[in-house]
């Protein structure tokens, strides 16, 4: 892989990529001189972790007191004994609060919203959010103070100028990216102004694993051979699948060729599975207690699960002290048996999805797949990996993973992207359009069964509402900033109501191709955000139809989806002169945020 290019900027600046995983998060960060070649770091030194200096991540865990304010964050919360202190000091722990903030579409079969670890009373998804930021932002901020020559001063020639990456599941979309830009100016990254909420990006988990595959070197012989790769990040809460194709080397180009997934079976779901087994089976034994399983629950996150590797092998979870035995539970000397297949029916529900997703984006993809990328947290346990090479190897598919630090891929992975941008097409995941009324057709049969519902437009026209215009379709490939656009009009009997027009940007997530109407499946239907004009200017000329004099206003609605993150805007004409709207996205409030 050819070196990152010098940067060609005027003035220096840092770029910051934050990875807040459900279990684990880290940080990415690259300093950019002019004329200088950047380097990729990773923060690997954060408090609480001085006697394992080199570790790149933290636990995605915090305590609040009871008046809201942060106690501890990360390996600073789980220090050992802070359990008592939390005890004695009437801590609230908090922890996998990043899934209170997915949509609500995604995995609502496997994670409901009312089964997660509640949030602190009075605390919204968001401050949990921006609280946790902060901190990682602050650790960032030490960490380049100390680590670099002259780190002080260095902080302050760049302070004002740090652009930040925030990644994010695959299955993520505009509701979700505002509401982590709203934390972001919440945590104060930037202030709360245009310019200031432009220096928040997005990527998925999925494309920044993709960049830091290419710039490990994973990728080399993809590379030259011209292959397409499957990227799978197996994370906490979600497994993200995407698929690439190189299509040139020199510039190293790569193209989406399928619509990236996203499930939510991470090793939170183990956990889960895991937890449930051990309360049915103690539920008549004196161990069966909330505090016996919570201390089983954690020795099995941090003991038992990472290395489980074979059916065949019996695991250990350790508790309590030498004298807890119960034969009929399988508990001897603070020990409880489990046996192989016990520990693997946690696993496998994952393991089964991952590879029927797998299945699933090879099948769709443009073009033949032959190597799979295993990243992520998950990625590094042993039952998963053999396993899952084992499902995939009959099905020609070869996988491979990075000897070690997969769990810092997406963080470091961030900052490439903010540097590269080497995909330079991607596949839309669902289709986008708008509500509009259509002109009644008497000869459709679909407009006669809706013929209750007319309406008689100023201009004398009879339409139809509720029906939905298409403007980008599910499964069309996008590059770069590419434009797609769709033109419509609004009529008023006065020119005052068209100095304004907004449009209500839409997805559909059902199964049909052409969706036509809105009311057939409601459920289906996402209203994402609302874009306006100001169209004040535009001369208003009045216009005779079968009703009487009227006014109308041509506008385009124009989405920009070739980046990671959508935009919209409205286009129109003033004085002959083609004028668009700011693109900026102003997104409906659907998601209830958790309390």
């Amino acid at each position: 892989m050819s070196p990152l290019a010098p940067y060609q900027g005027p003035a220096r600046k840092l770029v910051i990529a934050m990875d807040v995983g459900t279990t684990y998060s880290g940080v990415g960060y690259a300093i950019l001189d002019p004329g200088e070649v950047p380097r990729i770091q990773g923060i690997t030194r954060f408090p609480g972790q001085e006697d394992s200096a080199g570790d790149s991540k933290i636990p995605s865990i915090m305590y609040y007191r009871r008046d809201g304010t942060v106690h501890s964050v990360g390996a600073e919360a789980a220090q050992p004994g802070m359990e008592l202190e939390a005890e004695d000091e009437d801590l609230v722990f908090v922890e996998w609060f990043k899934l209170h903030l997915r949509p609500e579409n995604l995995g609502s079969d496997n994670v409901k919203r009312a089964e997660l670890p509640p949030l602190p009373e009075g605390k919204s998804v968001l401050d949990v959010f921006a609280d946790f930021m902060r901190y990682l932002f602050t650790c960032t901020q030490r960490y380049i103070c100390e680590t670099h020559a002259s780190g002080e001063s260095l902080w302050q020639s760049m302070k004002d100028r740090i652009e930040f990456v925030l990644s994010h599941p695959n299955g993520w979309e505009g509701l979700q990216q505002g509401k982590m830009r709203e934390a972001a100016v919440m945590a104060g990254f930037v202030p709360d102004t245009q310019e200031g909420r432009e220096r928040i990006h997005f990527v998925t988990e999925g494309e920044a694993s993709l960049h830091f595959c290419i710039r490990s070197g994973l990728t080399t012989d993809s590379i030259a051979d011209g292959q397409n790769v499957m990227i799978v990040d197996a994370g906490g809460g979600t497994v993200d699948i995407s698929s690439y194709s190189f299509v040139s080397t020199s510039p190293l180009s790569v193209e989406e060729i399928a619509s990236a997934d996203c499930i939510m079976h991470g090793s939170t779901r183990v956990n889960v599975r895991a937890e449930l087994f051990l309360k049915e089976r103690l539920k008549s034994s004196p161990y069966g207690n909330d505090e016996d399983i919570k201390a089983m629950m954690d020795y099995f996150n941090k003991s038992t699960k990472p290395i489980f590797k074979d059916v065949k092998d019996q695991s250990y979870i350790k508790f309590g002290s030498m004298s807890c035995n119960d034969p009929k539970v399988k508990i001897r000397r603070g020990q409880l048996l489990l046996s192989g297949s016990e520990m693997e029916s946690f696993f496998k529900p994952s393991l089964d999805a991952i590879v029927a997703a797998v299945q699933t984006q090879r099948q769709t993809a443009s073009r033949p797949i032959s190597t799979v990328f295993l990243v992520g947290g998950f990625a590094a346990s042993p039952w998963l990996y053999a396993n899952l090479h084992n499902a995939l190897k009959p099905l020609g598919l070869t996988l491979c993973r990075p000897d070690t630090h997969t769990n810092k891929a997406v963080a470091e992975g961030g900052v490439s992207f903010y540097l590269e941008h080497f995909v330079s097409a991607r596949v839309i995941k669902v289709t986008y359009g708008t509500v509009v009324n259509i002109d009644y057709d008497t000869k459709d049969l679909e407009h006669v069964v809706r013929s209750a519902h007319k309406i008689v437009r100023p201009s004398g026209r009879v339409v139809i509402p509720d029906s939905f215009s298409s403007i980008l379709t599910k499964g069309t490939r996008v590059r770069g900033t590419e434009e797609m656009s769709r033109s419509y009009f609004k009529e008023s009997r006065e020119a005052k109501t068209l100095d304004t027009m907004s449009a209500e940007i839409m997805c559909y997530r059902g199964k049909k191709q052409d969706p036509r109407w809105v009311d057939l499946e409601p459920e289906c239907f996402t209203t994402l955000c609302t874009v306006f004009a100001d169209t004040s200017r535009v001369v208003k000329t009045p216009r005779a139809g079968r009703n009487g004099v009227h006014y109308a206003q041509d506008f385009d609605v124009v989405l920009m989806c070739g980046l990671t993150e959508l935009k919209a805007q409205i286009r129109w004409t003033e004085n002959g002169e083609e004028k668009r709207s700011p693109a900026k996205i102003v997104y409906g409030d659907d998601l209830e945020l958790a309390r």
